[in-house]
């Protein structure tokens, strides 16, 4: 099984790039996070996810070992397929997936085309002790409590998940309350 790829970024799309590594370039699909940051001429390290099926041969791509790892476990429950599970890391952080999960917050979730309120509470009644044995600090995690109204409130105004997320992840920690993280958010998104 391939872990990682290092190599050289040759094009990309929107949903994919192309890293040659040894003079083979391979497909690599990848969320929309992850693509913005990559780079057409850069060296790229990348933990790939390499999924076969019997007309398929796929890689899906992380900069992050913890994100193909949530990858991973939201692939493992029934109706999460790779493009489903692509767009809830695409959504938000590793980390506040893990946390909403935790704390059964279907919401964030169900804001995933494909995902809805039955599937995302599987994912919860699945995923929680599994990922509470993992990542047991996400346990006290109290910066959760208002990723989905910032994210809503953003949503609301007809800026993109990517764009909200984007905006919100700028915001510093100096930002405290919701309305300061939020308005923190647009004058970044007004630039």
């Amino acid at each position: 099984m391939i872990a990682y790829l290092e190599g050289q970024v040759i094009d990309k799309t929107e949903t994919y790039f192309i890293l040659e590594t040894g003079g083979v370039g391979y497909q690599v699909f990848a969320g929309e996070n992850f693509l913005a940051t990559v780079k057409k001429g850069q060296r790229q390290i990348v933990f790939v996810h390499h999924r076969v099926r019997e007309e398929a041969s796929d890689l899906y791509g992380f900069a992050r070992l913890s994100d193909l790892e949530l990858f991973e476990l939201l692939i493992s429950v029934s109706g999460v397929g790779p493009k489903s599970a692509l767009a809830v890391l695409s959504l938000a952080s590793a980390e506040d997936v893990k946390t909403a999960i935790i704390h059964g917050d279907a919401s964030l979730l169900t804001k995933v085309s494909g995902i809805g309120k039955k599937t995302a509470e599987r994912l919860i009644l699945e995923l929680k002790n599994k990922i509470l044995k993992i990542s047991p600090e996400s346990k006290n995690d109290s910066d959760f409590t208002g990723l989905n109204d910032e994210l809503d409130a953003l949503l609301s105004l007809g800026y993109s998940v990517n764009d909200a997320r984007l905006a919100l992840n700028q915001v510093g920690p100096e930002f405290s309350s919701t309305a300061m993280r939020l308005k923190a958010a647009l004058r970044y998104l007004a630039r």
